[in-house]
């Protein structure tokens, strides 16, 4: 997964690569779909949901540009995946769950990853964490229908926030920094979650 789907492509950070070889990508996903676990694709879970594309985690975490001593909020928990990758890559990992089974289920599979230090909550995702920011990261796996300004309001300065941005069809993935003139917009790549659903997402 790592030579082929990633460094083969244009994943260069060492330390993503690193943490994407780290992770046991089989514990978060379930028994039918564990001998596809490292497939070039998203595969569902339950909820409706989905682990994402490996591709598309490596993405993220390297256009967060962490070095290791950040406080990041992971937004749709979803298996616990990206987690317990961002987990590999920063001091602090907070992670935010609308589905309250999902949050429980990835909770369980992250301890017994051993990635017990991330902090697992149920909630509206499209709010963030006040009581936690602000951070350095901020890591959207799910599509999101417009810039999300509260989660943007949650980063340190020069904080990054990753996010898809666009219909519920196909988005592209954004990078926004914080600056005092405002965000500072980085377009990335075309791609396709699922929708981001909450005050300030998709409805549900």
């Amino acid at each position: 997964m790592v030579e082929t789907q990633l460094r083969g492509r244009d994943i260069v950070d060492e330390r993503v690569l690193s943490a994407m070889a780290a992770v046991p990508r089989e514990q978060f996903v379930g028994e039918r779909e564990r001998r596809r676990a490292y497939d070039d694709a998203a595969l569902p879970i339950s909820g409706g949901q989905t682990i994402s594309q490996p591709y598309m985690v490596a993405r993220i975490c390297e256009a967060l540009r962490l070095t290791g001593g950040e406080r990041v909020l992971d937004v749709g928990t979803g298996s616990g995946y990206q987690a317990a990758v961002l987990a590999e890559l920063a001091a602090e990992v907070y992670t935010i769950e609308r589905i309250p089974e999902l949050a429980e289920l990835a909770r369980e599979r992250l301890v017994a990853a051993g990635y017990d230090r991330v902090h697992v909550h149920i909630g509206d995702g499209t709010l963030g964490l006040p009581e936690h920011a602000p951070f350095d990261g901020i890591a959207v796996a799910a599509a999101a229908p417009g810039f999300p300004q509260t989660l943007y309001e949650q980063l340190k300065p020069r904080g990054r926030l990753v996010v898809p941005v666009g219909s519920a069809r196909g988005q592209r993935l954004e990078v926004a920094v914080r600056s005092p003139e405002g965000p500072a917009l980085i377009h990335s790549v075309p791609c396709r979650f699922v929708p981001l659903v909450g005050a300030e997402g998709f409805d549900q």
